[in-house]
């Protein structure tokens, strides 16, 4: 059973898409401020993506977004309207969840049916919107089959075809992919993204993987311990983090010891461009992308030993131990062979770094 799907273009009735606003809004639970004072805009059609580690409040945002969860403080704006004490049948949403909660007993036309059949759409039209999302997911042929019939990725794509069915004005996903495999996986966020810029919609898409949040999203709202560390585009977080943690989370960093010198920081005998001012003289660790680093031969730059390289089809990434212990990742091409246990020179490419306190963790 195939997960591929020809993209298909629907007509029909133009879809609205919303402004959204989440300000200053404050989320609690027992022993746990899960939101803390979250503000965020999203544009009519635009896709951000909430990125961060487990417990960080990224899905209670989505949720409160949803209207699954109350606000304990704050507003929530759907086209100007605050909607907090709005149920969440009446918020005009659509929302994908990680499982799929398909009904086993209901056709998968009938599954994609089931919200405009609460909404009391005549049989006909109903019909005929089903399939129209079902054609828009690659499925059109699909709709006699039950759940049990389908692979995991295609059981997604019915769940999102309800979810669209109801000409929703935002769309809200909720880790939609972390149930299905790798090949599966990219098929899927990438006919998501179609999908979304066909339509239009407004959406939020809940991850804890850094790759798929990069690949889809016009912006990425990095999340901490219940706040926003930093948003902005996946091109801005990768090359202009504003803090260690987002560096780190954001792709592979480097911990490199360095000192601070004016508006640099010298570390292995270079001195680096700073994104953001330190205090000079301060110990710091600087954070150095893998290919911001090149291997030379032993002698230029700084020496050390290969502990590990694995060839990743388009690169490789190696692994090397400075003679003053410090290991450091170098991604690099695969014509440049290295061996454990081969003598080699570092360089660093002069891009500006992070830095961040010499005992400071992520």
């Amino acid at each position: 059973m195939t997960d591929t799907a020809a993209p298909s273009s629907v007509s029909g009735p133009a879809r609205v898409s919303a402004p959204v606003a989440l300000e200053g809004v404050v989320k609690r639970f027992p022993g746990l401020t899960a939101l803390d004072g979250v503000s965020l805009e999203l544009a009519p059609g635009e896709f951000v993506a909430l990125l961060g580690p487990s417990g960080c409040g990224k899905t209670t945002a989505l949720r409160v977004l949803a209207g699954l969860e109350p606000a304990d403080e704050g507003r929530i704006l759907i086209d100007g309207d605050d909607v907090a004490r709005v149920p969440t049948n009446k918020r005009d949403i659509g929302m994908v969840f990680q499982s799929y909660s398909l009904f086993p007993h209901m056709t998968v036309l009938e599954n994609v049916e089931f919200g405009l059949r609460m909404r009391r759409v005549p049989a006909a039209d109903r019909r005929r919107r089903a399939q129209e999302s079902l054609e828009l997911v690659g499925l059109g042929s699909h709709g006699a089959r039950y759940a049990h019939q389908l692979s995991g990725g295609q059981q997604q794509r019915v769940a999102l075809a309800r979810a669209l069915v109801t000409r929703p004005r935002v769309l809200l996903l909720d880790e939609p992919l972390s149930a299905l495999d790798a090949k599966v996986r990219v098929q899927l966020r990438d006919e998501i993204r179609r999908i979304q810029t066909e339509l239009g919609i407004t959406t939020v898409f809940v991850t804890h993987d850094q790759e798929e949040a990069l690949a889809v999203a016009d912006r990425v709202a990095v999340m901490r311990a219940g706040r926003i560390e930093q948003i902005g585009t996946p091109e801005e977080l990768y090359t202009r983090p504003s803090s260690a943690f987002v560096a780190e989370f954001v792709g592979l960093s480097n911990r490199l010891p360095g000192t601070i010198d004016g508006d640099a920081v010298t570390v292995l005998g270079q001195r680096l461009p700073l994104l953001a001012p330190a205090e000079h003289g301060a110990a710091v660790q600087a954070l150095v992308r893998p290919e911001d680093v090149r291997l030379v031969a032993e002698g230029e730059g700084a020496t050390g030993t290969v502990l590990t390289s694995s060839f990743l089809g388009s690169l490789r990434r190696t692994r090397v131990r400075l003679e003053d212990g410090a290991e450091l990742v170098v991604q690099h091409d695969v014509a440049r062979a290295a061996h454990p246990g081969d003598r080699v020179g570092v360089l660093l490419s002069g891009r500006p770094v992070s830095t961040s306190a010499a005992a400071e963790r992520s």
